[in-house]
């Protein structure tokens, strides 16, 4: 684990980790957009979590429709160590404008989070699972949502984010990407 610390005690911190186990004000759920959670992250989550999470879900998109690409909706976190999740619907690798479209994804997580004044947050690598998007790519755009996010928002309450890694290949990738971005190493 690799914790970087920002201005004003704000805190990146990556680690191989199990995501459904964090406790946390906000888990991040990489979904898609029908918020159908059967397999990856969002699986996992729902067998962890309970089945409500997949009920309110289903509500959600009875009520609102589908999501579309960079969009969010949250539910409760059932039995999981979390008030909230965030499910957001990033894109497929191959899509025109991926990397933009990828931080939007991050960004819209980020400020919903601060919106709903989480303190702490854990998210997944967000479209790098079935969506096929390449490790090194969703870190350099998690990395710049963070501190897009902490430079248009000052007031963030947001002071702690976790990224939450599957592997030591994935850990490897994202930290040496975030050496470059963060100088503050704990």
């Amino acid at each position: 684990m690799k914790s970087f610390i920002l201005e004003e005690g704000r805190v990146v911190q990556l680690e191989i980790s199990d995501i459904t186990e964090q406790e946390v004000d906000i888990i991040v759920n990489a979904s898609n957009g029908y918020l159908r959670h059967g397999g990856g992250v969002a699986g996992a989550l729902v067998r962890a979590g309970g089945k409500e999470i997949q009920f309110e879900s289903d509500a959600y998109v009875r009520e609102n429709g589908p999501l579309e690409i960079g969009e969010v909706a949250v539910t409760g976190a059932g039995s999981l160590h979390a008030k909230k999740i965030i499910h957001v619907f990033g894109p497929q690798y191959g899509e025109l404008n991926l990397e933009e479209k990828l931080c939007s994804s991050f960004e819209h997580v980020l400020k919903r989070a601060a919106e709903m004044e989480a303190v702490t947050l854990a998210t997944p690598a967000i479209s790098t699972g079935i969506f096929g998007v390449p490790v090194s790519i969703c870190a350099n755009q998690f990395l710049k949502a963070v501190g897009d996010h902490f430079s248009k928002s000052g007031s963030s309450s947001l002071k702690l984010i976790k990224m939450c890694l599957l592997d030591k290949k994935a850990y490897d990738e994202f930290l040496s990407i975030a050496l470059d971005y963060f100088s503050s190493v704990e």
